[in-house]
């Protein structure tokens, strides 16, 4: 069944117990398998045609000539286009279903926030462009900012950081001027268990020393053992809120006023805004510092490398010390771009520097007014109570067959939380989530927090209607009944994925990153075994 044909297209292997899945072409109906580019093209064609070179040409590369060949397949226009749709067609997209990474917030961005990105003097600005050509992004930057300020009662905002990431470091900054400022040399930020991994690598890249806070039994801060270890060394304590095991911080006000009370600075970790907004304001809570994902809570592009935005919102204690550029509305009422050489005129001569060499991400800018103005304010109120309703809808929905672990904590917040307690022996969250892609979704987070065993986080989203979170609940529930009940079959899963479960440790560990000659016998069906089945 397995042999060559006189093509040299090896025929896939049948799936574990299943002879009729076996086809001539590996494919399974629309489901289309697709070798790696180096398979289908040859270095020695190309796709076009080109002159060759004359030899006595005078070359114009300055001896930086290529002596060898570029070793890239040589593929015609259709077949490159195919290969790179039938590659899409193997990818998780919220276009294709519920998408339920926890604290990523993989929601649906509408359609015409992308419209709006696209439209002349919007997607075409340039950075370098004389300011008075550019007054009308200005403004959509302006009202933006306003709109940031307003939903989180906060003082200002820095628009330029590029992600959460980033955001988290200028905040960092922003406190660490701050304390300078006043010849404080504290040198400790407190970061407690139930906060985002990014929070103690950015205090540490800082150039912070970073020391855990413990959570409670019911998955929140320990106030007590917070407010102990406060005192002259701590610079700030990073928090974020709604936390990662998705409860809100109840003692939030009263964490601010202990570590104000100290002399140092709360940083609140925004990333769960979605959760929060047009409900709660950060600002009244005590918080100094917190970075708004653009990319969660109001609809820009997630994820691929960029381009992300992630503006940072300031009290009054931390504004003077915000990073340039900014935009700012002059006597004229004209909106002006902030730098060094008008920052005097604006009171803002104490900036700790830049973030970025401009001004920040006019598309996603851009998508998240859109978003914003579409809503309007009790709009943007329904999308967090939305996205409380379904992420509890999903945690009643399975706690009486999933371990939840903080069920009893009271209503979560925007994603649920559940454990691997009660699975058959020598089963485990990732045998589940593996089951899980045969049902047609992606995994949902797994592993994280570290607080919860085998952690499953779940994150819904507001824009997931009910019948789509029963299917996801009905497909959940089948999959950890048979984890339940010790079914062997899991630790194969997935069959029906284009490819099998791979040995994840043996890649990680010995990657294989560069294309290394010709096929080993067998091709392409062989390939798919190697670290895997």
């Amino acid at each position: 069944m397995n042999a060559p044909n006189k093509s040299g297209w090896k025929p896939s292997a049948p799936l574990a117990g299943d002879t009729e899945s076996a086809t001539f072409t590996g494919n399974r109906a629309l489901m289309l398998e697709e070798p790696l580019i180096f398979e289908i093209g040859h270095i020695e064609t190309t796709g076009v045609d080109l002159p060759e070179p004359q030899a006595d040409a005078p070359s114009r590369l300055g001896g930086l000539e290529r002596t060898d060949t570029i070793g890239l397949p040589g593929l015609s226009e259709p077949e490159c286009v195919r290969h790179y749709t039938r590659l899409s067609r193997q990818n998780y997209a919220i276009d294709l279903g519920l998408f339920p990474l926890g604290s990523c917030t993989m929601k649906h961005n509408p359609r015409l926030n992308e419209k709006v990105a696209r439209m002349p003097g919007f997607a075409d600005v340039h950075p370098l462009q004389p300011v008075d050509t550019v007054r009308g992004a200005l403004e959509v930057v302006s009202e933006l900012a306003n709109w940031l300020i307003t939903l989180t009662g906060m003082h200002s905002v820095a628009m330029s950081p590029k992600a959460g990431a980033h955001g988290e470091l200028c905040g960092i900054l922003c406190i660490r001027a701050a304390l300078e400022a006043r010849g404080d040399a504290r040198k400790v930020v407190l970061v407690p268990e139930s906060a985002h991994g990014t929070n103690p690598a950015t205090a540490a890249f800082a150039g912070y020393e970073v020391e855990d806070i413990p959570a409670t039994a019911e998955g929140r801060v320990d106030l007590e053992k917070l407010k102990a270890r406060l005192g002259p060394d701590v610079a700030a304590v990073m928090i974020t809120n709604p936390n990662t095991c998705g409860l809100f911080e109840r003692d939030m006000k009263e964490i601010s006023d202990a570590v104000h009370a100290a002399g140092g600075f709360v940083y609140c970790d925004g990333a769960n805004f979605n959760a929060i907004v047009g409900k709660v304001r950060p600002g009244d809570l005590g918080v100094d510092a917190m970075h708004i994902n653009l990319h969660k809570t109001f609809s820009t592009p997630h994820g691929g490398g960029g381009p992300g935005s992630g503006p940072v919102v300031l009290s009054e204690a931390l504004s003077p010390y915000a990073p340039l550029p900014f935009t700012a509305r002059g006597e004229d009422g004209t909106v002006h771009l902030v730098e060094e050489e008008n920052a005097h005129e604006f009171g803002h001569s104490d900036a700790f520097g830049r973030m970025t060499a401009f001004h920040g991400q006019m598309g996603m800018f851009t998508r998240a007014l859109a978003y914003i103005l579409s809503h309007g304010a009790d709009g943007l109120a329904q999308v967090a109570e939305d996205a409380v309703l379904n992420a509890n809808y999903i945690l009643r929905s399975l706690e009486d067959l999933l371990h939840a672990p903080f069920g009893e904590s009271g209503p979560c917040m925007h994603e649920a939380l559940f454990g691997d307690q009660g699975f058959a022996e020598g089963l485990s969250t990732l045998d589940l989530a593996k089951a899980l892609i045969d049902e047609g979704y992606h995994p949902m987070t797994m592993y994280f927090p570290l607080v919860v065993h085998g952690a499953m986080l779940i994150e819904p989203t507001e824009t997931e209607s009910k019948a789509g979170l029963d299917q996801f609940i009905g497909a959940l529930r089948s999959v950890a009944e048979r984890a339940k009940a010790g079914d062997e079959g899991l630790k194969a899963a997935p069959y029906f994925a284009p490819r099998r479960r791979l040995d994840e440790t043996q890649a990680a560990r010995k990657p294989i990153l560069a294309w290394e000659g010709e096929l080993a016998p067998g091709g392409a069906a062989a390939r798919s075994e190697v670290g895997g089945q």
